[in-house]
């Protein structure tokens, strides 16, 4: 079908333009183009193909000021260069492809303030709903999510109270489990090292799970190593090298997540160092990158994909109806022995 020009093609389309180009009213190209009302599909489909040749968008903010809500779905993370939360995403994207509801991402890179200026900005949209990792969070952004009225969903961490929703792991059982398992393995004198530290608070409740369990058996950490940037297999092999020059009697090596983790193995084995013999490493996670190392990284499964599904379905079932409260979703991740912890 041949569509008649506009007038002017720099103005902005409206319903009349879908309307005259597909020959239906207004009334009923709005029901098409926001999924309401009964319509048939002959008739929808008119509407459709009309608005897609003339390239018109919906204005999304004026169907907002009756609705008070667009149909966004704020996610709020701290990185997407770190390589759990594209997983995360994916969950996220593939769960809301049928709902109406549209994902916009929001990166905090681990800063409170930014957290807090990025929240501020989404909410302003008036969304649907958000999805924001963690649980900690400054006063203002508390408060905000607080006075919302949507439904909330904090992710990846369920040991703290949510403002409304939350889905995750407990992070200080994932530490404890980590460090039962490596007690049991016959390893003593155990570091501990992290990047992004304080501001991952997932990291640390790991840290202190773990500390939690060795001392219930007697042990404490004999070092530490931190690192306040983001994380990375260069950085890993400088961390790795730093904690055992200085304390040589370092059995085993329990890394704040797997791209550390990756980069002390890739060391270790070129430094000769019998793993897990003489030393045993852990990480958190479960990358895929593990897949390509010469010995697979013992890790834990963080159910990134999961989280991400779940949160979105508390979402969608509750964002056209304004319902909120009440939903903690704990998952339990997988303890993956690999190659480095000895049996």
């Amino acid at each position: 079908m041949t569509l008649p020009p506009i007038s002017d093609p720099r103005r902005t389309l409206t319903l009349r333009d879908v309307s005259e180009a597909s020959g239906v009213s207004e009334m009923t190209v709005s029901r098409v183009l926001r999924s309401r009302g009964d319509v048939s599909a002959a008739t929808r489909e008119k509407v459709l193909e009309a608005a897609r040749r003339l390239g018109y968008v919906p204005n999304k903010i004026a169907g907002a000021l009756a609705s008070q809500r667009v149909n966004l779905v704020a996610v709020i993370i701290p990185s997407m260069s770190n390589m759990v939360f594209p997983e995360v995403m994916t969950g996220i994207s593939e769960t809301l492809e049928d709902t109406g509801l549209q994902p916009v991402v929001g990166i905090t890179n681990y800063q409170p303030d930014r957290e807090e200026s990025v929240l501020y900005e989404m909410l302003s949209w008036r969304p649907s709903g958000v999805i924001i990792a963690g649980l900690e969070h400054s006063e203002a952004a508390h408060a905000m999510m607080a006075q919302a009225g949507i439904p909330i969903v904090e992710i990846m961490d369920i040991d703290g109270t949510p403002v409304d929703s939350a889905v995750g792991i407990s992070h200080r059982r994932a530490g404890r489990q980590m460090a039962e398992a490596i007690i049991a393995a016959g390893y003593r004198n155990i570091a501990f090292l992290g990047t992004m530290m304080p501001y991952d608070h997932r990291a640390r409740k790991r840290l202190e799970g773990f500390e939690e369990a060795l001392s219930k058996a007697g042990l404490a950490l004999v070092d530490r190593e931190f690192y306040s940037g983001g994380s990375a297999l260069l950085k890993g092999r400088e961390m790795t090298e730093a904690v055992l020059t200085r304390s040589p009697q370092v059995d085993f090596l329990y890394y704040s997540n797997d791209m550390i983790g990756a980069g002390g193995l890739l060391y270790c084995l070129h430094k000769g160092i019998d793993v897990p013999r003489q030393v045993g490493l852990a990480g958190f996670n479960g990358v895929e990158l593990l897949e390509g190392l010469p010995i697979r990284l013992a890790t834990m499964d963080a159910c990134r994909h999961e989280i991400g599904r779940r949160a979105a379905e508390i979402i969608a079932g509750k964002a056209h109806d304004g319902v909120i409260g009440g939903d903690v979703v704990e998952l339990f991740p997988t303890l993956q022995m690999g190659d480095t912890i000895r049996t």
